[in-house]
């Protein structure tokens, strides 16, 4: 019996695909150097114009075809200063961008037979290119707050505290989840204010941290649902999508991560709003992941001839 496929194929991205797209590490090479420089062409610092630049055989760097200076298209990204193959570079990233819930550094290092400590710094690397500055605007932005962290109690210990995380999510939209100290006023609503435009009607329960949103009648337009009455949805007043979006965290956190400690919990919660906002890409998040590196790479470095570039260097 065949089942439908339910991804439609202009967006599918399988692992056949990927082995296909990227077989060596020349192809991942040249795919990221057209990424940084369409074309080879790029600013030549001592020729003080655009060049042409043409690859080096046996080295992961190309030159300019008028003076020879010789520039690395991994300079400046988070490939820099790594001796790990630059498709396994590749390859947890595809991991990364094609589950749902999540994937542990445990998993990359058995996927791609690099030691846990390189496993883990991949992991580390990859996630830094997940942050994301979203504005949120429409006629329907939820916001709510919840604890992430231990549930159970240790025998003779009392729990540890949560930590706070707040979202903020445009139906059909896109999602912002950052970490917060408390859930004090004082603390909420500058991140509102940050995050969500003006003029945006926000759905909320009845917290009282959200009482001032009401009073900002210029800035939102503010609905409220009374949990605590047992109500949950009134019409298209509810908060149902944020909420939807903190079972997802929560799942993939337990289930994958098992428990994850403050220091690194935004870069989590980076994680998931990165996949979310790009949930309707289907496997094409993973290309949308090759950009970011290009996107978020500092300034080109040009290489001394002669010389062995930077990113050879061991981590």
């Amino acid at each position: 019996m065949n089942r439908k496929q339910t991804i439609p194929k202009h967006l599918r991205y399988t692992i056949q695909d990927f082995q296909r797209q990227f077989p060596t590490d020349e192809a991942c090479l040249e795919h990221l150097k057209e990424q940084r420089f369409p074309g080879g062409i790029t600013y030549c610092e001592k020729c003080q114009q655009d060049r042409k630049h043409y690859k080096i055989t046996g080295r992961p760097v190309y030159s300019c075809d008028h003076c020879g200076t010789q520039i690395s298209p991994m300079a400046g990204t988070i490939f820099e200063h790594s001796s790990t193959s630059l498709r396994l570079w590749y390859y947890a990233m595809y991991l990364m961008a094609s589950t749902r819930c999540g994937i542990s550094a445990k998993q990359i290092q058995r996927e791609t037979g690099v030691t846990y400590k390189t496993a883990w710094r991949m992991f580390r690397q990859i996630r830094t290119l997940l942050s994301e500055d979203v504005q949120l605007e429409g006629e329907a932005v939820e916001i709510d707050e919840t604890g992430v962290g231990p549930t159970t109690k240790r025998l003779g210990k009392a729990p540890k505290p949560k930590t706070t995380v707040f979202g903020m999510v445009e139906r059909k939209g896109r999602v912002k989840a950052v970490v917060a100290d408390n859930r004090k006023k004082e603390t909420l609503m500058p991140i509102i204010k940050e995050y969500v435009l003006p003029k945006s009607v926000i759905f909320s329960d009845e917290y009282p941290s959200y009482d001032d949103l009401g009073r900002h009648r210029n800035e939102y337009d503010h609905r409220r649902i009374n949990h605590s009455a047992g109500v949950y949805v009134m019409g298209d007043v509810h908060t149902n999508t944020i909420e939807g979006f903190w079972s997802l965290v929560k799942r993939g956190i337990g289930g994958v991560y098992h428990q994850v400690s403050h220091k690194y919990l935004q870069s989590y919660l980076n994680e998931y709003s990165f996949r979310y906002n790009r949930r309707d890409q289907g496997n094409l998040i993973f290309t949308s992941l090759l950009k970011r590196v290009a996107e978020l790479a500092a300034p080109r470095v040009a290489v001394d001839r002669g010389m062995t570039p930077a990113i050879q260097e061991p981590f």
